[in-house]
C-alpha cells in the first residue's frame, strides 16, 4: 500500500533528519530562546532572535512532547523557548516584539499582531504538558488580545490613512483559525463557538469562484481590481487555508463547506501550480498582470510543505484518487529540491526552473515550523487513516 511507505517517509525525514537539525544548532542554552538564521550546515550567521519564530518553535517542539514521546530534551527545548518568551519579547503594554537581540533586548517592533498569534499556540501547547494552568490561562487572555488588536490596528500603531484601500486580509481570518484550533478545548468560552464560525464564513468571502482560489485581500469596492493587492493570490496560502478550514469545518460542525473547501485547494493547486518546471509559484496575479513582488516566480520551501499537508489530508478524508496524484507530484518536487539529506532540514529558496538560490536552512521568516508541521501532520494522519482501513477490513 501506498498510504505507508509516505507515513514511513515522512516519520523519518521528520525525526532522522529536521528535528535533529534544530536541536543541534538552534538552541541558545545561554541566552534563551532560538536561532533561526542558521547556514546549510547550522552555523549561525545572525544571532538575532526573531518572536514570531521563538513561539513557533516553542510549539513545534511542545506538540512533539505530547503527540510523539514524552523525552526530557524536547520539553527541555520547549521551556528554554517559553523563559525566552516570556521574559524578553512583550512591551510594558502586552504588545510583542518582532525581533530581539540574541540577550534578549528589544530590537525592532513590526506592529502587527503576528508574533502573539505564534504566542498564543506555543503558550496553549505549552500548558498540554503539564507545565501548569498559567499557561493555558495566558494562551486564552493573549488570544482575545490578539482578536482586538486584528480588529483595531490603531492599537498597535497602524493608523488607517485616507488614501488606503479598504482591504480584508485573507492572513487575519486564518490566523485567527490556527489560534481558535489550538486553544478551542482548553478556552472554556461560549463566544469561541461564534467566533470559529465566523471566522469560517469571513475566509470563505475571500473565495473567487471564476479561478477556484482564496485572493489574499477582500472588499476595496469595485475599484478593488485596479491595485496589485486586489488581484494577489498566494498559492501556497491559499492551500493553507484550505486545510485549516477543513479542519475547522469538521471541528464545528460545518460539512456543507467542504465540497467548496475541496474545491478551493484544488484550484489553489491546478493553478498554483508550475506545469513547466514544477511547484508552486510563491505569488499570482489572477489577471496575470505584472506584479509587485520581484521574488513571485520562486519556488520556497512553505508552499510545498503546505501542499504536501493538504493532499494527505484530502486523500485520508475522501479516498478520492486525485488527492494521492497531487500528493505523488507535489512529494516528488519537494524531496528533489527542498530535502538536504547531507546537513538535515530543507533548503528554503529555489528560482523558477529549480536552481537553488540561498543555502540557508533558517531566516527571519523559515524557522522550525512549516516543514515539521506538515511532516507531523502528513505522518500522523497517514497512520490514522491506515488504522482505520485495516480496522475496516
Amino acid at each position: 500500500m501506498i498510504l505507508p511507505h509516505y507515513a514511513a517517509k515522512y516519520q523519518t525525514n521528520l525525526l532522522d533528519s529536521v528535528i535533529p537539525f534544530w536541536v543541534r544548532h538552534s538552541v541558545d542554552w545561554r541566552e534563551g530562546g532560538y536561532f533561526t538564521c542558521l547556514d546549510r550546515d547550522g552555523a549561525v550567521y545572525d544571532p538575532r532572535k526573531y518572536v514570531w519564530l521563538q513561539g513557533r518553535q516553542i510549539w513545534m517542539f511542545s506538540r512533539l512532547y505530547n503527540q510523539v514521546e514524552r523525552r526530557q530534551d524536547w520539553l527541555d527545548i520547549a521551556t528554554n523557548g517559553m523563559n525566552f518568551l516570556l521574559g524578553h519579547a512583550r512591551d510594558a503594554e502586552g504588545r510583542y516584539y518582532f525581533r530581539l537581540a540574541r540577550d534578549g533586548r528589544p530590537s525592532f517592533f513590526q506592529r502587527k499582531p503576528y508574533a502573539a498569534v505564534f504566542a498564543v499556540m506555543a503558550l496553549a501547547e505549552y500548558a498540554r504538558t503539564g507545565a501548569g494552568e498559567q499557561y493555558r490561562d495566558a494562551a486564552v487572555s493573549l488570544f482575545w488580545q490578539v482578536i482586538e488588536w486584528i480588529r483595531q490596528p490603531a492599537l498597535l500603531g497602524r493608523d488607517a490613512l485616507p488614501g488606503q484601500p479598504s482591504f480584508q486580509s485573507l492572513a487575519d481570518s486564518i490566523v485567527i483559525a490556527k489560534m481558535a484550533l489550538e486553544i478551542e478545548d482548553i478556552a472554556g468560552d461560549p463566544r469561541l463557538g461564534q467566533l470559529m464560525h465566523n471566522c469560517l464564513d469571513e475566509a470563505l468571502l475571500h473565495h473567487d469562484p471564476a479561478n477556484g482560489i482564496l485572493l489574499e485581500s477582500r472588499g476595496g469596492g469595485e475599484e478593488a481590481r485596479l491595485y496589485p493587492e486586489g488581484r494577489l493570490f498566494n498559492p501556497g496560502h491559499s492551500v493553507e487555508a484550505a486545510w485549516l478550514l477543513w479542519l475547522l469545518a469538521e471541528r464545528i460542525g460545518r460539512s456543507e463547506q467542504l465540497p467548496r473547501i475541496q474545491s478551493i485547494l484544488e484550484g489553489s493547486l491546478a493553478m498554483g501550480w508550475d506545469e513547466e518546471f514544477g511547484g508552486l509559484y510563491y505569488f499570482m496575479d489572477i489577471e496575470r498582470r505584472p506584479l509587485l513582488q520581484l521574488e513571485a516566480s520562486m519556488k520556497l520551501w512553505w508552499p510545498q510543505a503546505e501542499a504536501l499537508f493538504a493532499t494527505v489530508l484530502a486523500h485520508s478524508r475522501t479516498a478520492d484518487a486525485r488527492w494521492l496524484t497531487w500528493l505523488e507530484r507535489i512529494d516528488e518536487y519537494a524531496f528533489r529540491c527542498f530535502d538536504d539529506p547531507g546537513h538535515g532540514e530543507w533548503f528554503g529558496y529555489r528560482d523558477r526552473q529549480g536552481n537553488l538560490t540561498h543555502t540557508l536552512k533558517g531566516n527571519h521568516y523559515k524557522g522550525c515550523f512549516h516543514v515539521p508541521r506538515a511532516l507531523l501532520f502528513s505522518w500522523k494522519t497517514l497512520s490514522e487513516a491506515g488504522e482505520n482501513v485495516r480496522r475496516d477490513a
